[in-house]
C-alpha cells in the first residue's frame, strides 16, 4: 500500500566535498559571512552528503563545521542551517529530547513524531535515542505525560502496528462498529477502543475502517475524535487519523498551521521542511497546493524573510502556482 513518495533535495553531482568545505570556510572566514554561499551548498547537498563535507572541513581545517555555523549564523537561519547538518538517523531523536527536557513538555512534537513515523523509523528512533542519550525514550516519555495521551504514545511506541496485507472484510465491519459504540452510541467515551484500534491496525485496514465507520454512523471518524475527546489526546488520535489516510497531506496541512495567522511557528516550519526534504516534500507540496488553493512556495515567501527565507524556498524547490 505504501505507495512511492518524492522528496525535492536529492544527491548533487558532481559531487565534491573538499571543494565545498573549502567554500565554506571561506565563506565564513574572516570579516562578515557570505550567507548566500553557505545557504545554496547546504540545502542543494543531501544529508549523507553533508556529513561527508563536516568530515572534509575537520579534516582540511581541524575546525568543527557545525561549531562554525553556530558562531557565524544567528537566529532562525543558524537554527535551519544547524539543523541541515544534523544526521538524518539522529533528527527525530534530538527533537524528541528536546521535547521532553526542562520544564514543560512539547506535546506537539511528539505527536508529530509519534503518530507520523512508519513502525520501522520508531524502532530506530528508539535505538538512536538510547546510543546517544543512554536513556529509554519509553521511560522518558512516560515519565512526562500521563491520561490516554500517554497511554497511545506508548501504544505508538510499540511501533507494532499490524504490517499491511490482505484486508479482511469481516474485522473492517467489526472495528468501525466497535468504534461507532465506544463514540457516538456511549453516554462518555470508550477511549481505550480507539487507542487500541487505531494504535494498531494496518493502514490498508484502518482506511477501510474509516470508510465503514463512515456508512455506519453518517460521520467521518474525525468528526467523533473531535466530538468525543479533548486537549492532548484529541490531537494525538486526530494526527495518527489523516496520517493514515495520507502523510504528505498530514504535514502538509502541519506547514499550513505553522504560517496561518499572526506570527510563524518557525520551529514547526523548520523541522518539517528538513525532515520531510528527502522523503515527500515534493508530495507535501502538491497536497498543499490541493487542500489551500496556494503554493508552499507562496505562503513561505509571503511569511518569512531574509537569508532564512532563501533557503527554505530552495529547500521547497519549486513554486506550483
Amino acid at each position: 500500500m505504501a505507495k512511492y513518495t518524492r522528496g525535492t533535495v536529492t544527491a548533487f553531482s558532481p559531487f565534491d566535498a573538499r571543494a565545498d568545505a573549502e567554500a565554506l570556510r571561506k565563506a565564513m572566514k574572516g570579516m562578515g559571512t557570505d550567507e548566500e554561499t553557505v545557504l545554496k551548498i547546504l540545502t542543494s547537498r543531501n544529508n549523507a552528503q553533508r556529513q561527508e563535507i563536516a568530515s572534509a572541513f575537520k579534516t582540511l581545517f581541524g575546525r568543527d563545521l557545525v561549531d562554525d555555523l553556530k558562531s557565524e549564523l544567528t537566529g532562525k537561519f543558524e537554527t535551519l542551517m544547524v539543523s541541515l547538518m544534523r544526521p538524518t538517523y539522529i533528527f527525530d531523536a534530538h527533537a524528541l529530547k528536546h521535547a521532553i527536557k526542562g520544564a514543560g513538555t512539547n506535546e506537539k512534537v511528539l505527536t508529530e513524531i509519534l503518530a507520523s513515523r512508519t513502525p520501522a523509523e520508531v524502532q530506530s528512533i528508539k535505538q538512536v535515542y538510547l546510543q546517544e542519550y543512554e536513556a529509554n525514550l519509553e521511560d522518558k516519555i512516560t515519565g512526562e505525560t500521563s491520561g490516554y495521551f500517554q497511554r497511545l504514545l506508548v501504544v505508538l511506541l510499540q511501533a507494532n502496528r499490524d504490517p499491511d496485507g490482505r484486508v479482511d472484510e469481516g474485522l473492517v465491519e467489526q472495528d468501525a462498529q466497535v468504534l461507532f459504540r465506544a463514540g457516538e452510541l456511549k453516554w462518555g467515551t470508550d477511549e481505550e477502543k480507539f487507542i487500541t484500534i487505531l494504535g494498531t491496525r494496518s493502514v490498508s485496514h484502518l482506511r477501510k475502517v474509516f470508510d465503514k465507520y463512515m456508512t455506519i454512523s453518517g460521520f467521518q471518524i474525525e468528526e467523533t475524535i473531535d466530538r468525543e475527546t479533548s486537549g492532548d489526546l484529541e490531537k494525538l488520535l486526530l494526527a495518527v487519523v489523516k496520517c493514515i489516510r495520507s502523510v504528505p497531506a498530514y504535514f502538509a496541512e502541519t506547514l499550513y498551521y505553522s504560517m496561518k495567522g499572526a506570527g510563524t511557528d518557525d520551529d514547526t516550519l523548520i523541522r518539517v521542511m528538513v525532515s520531510r526534504s528527502e522523503i515527500d516534500l515534493w508530495d507535501i507540496r502538491q497536497e498543499f497546493r490541493k487542500n489551500f488553493a496556494k503554493s508552499l512556495y507562496q505562503m513561505i515567501q509571503k511569511d518569512t524573510s531574509g537569508d532564512y527565507r532563501k533557503a527554505l524556498l530552495l529547500l521547497c524547490g519549486g513554486n506550483d502556482e
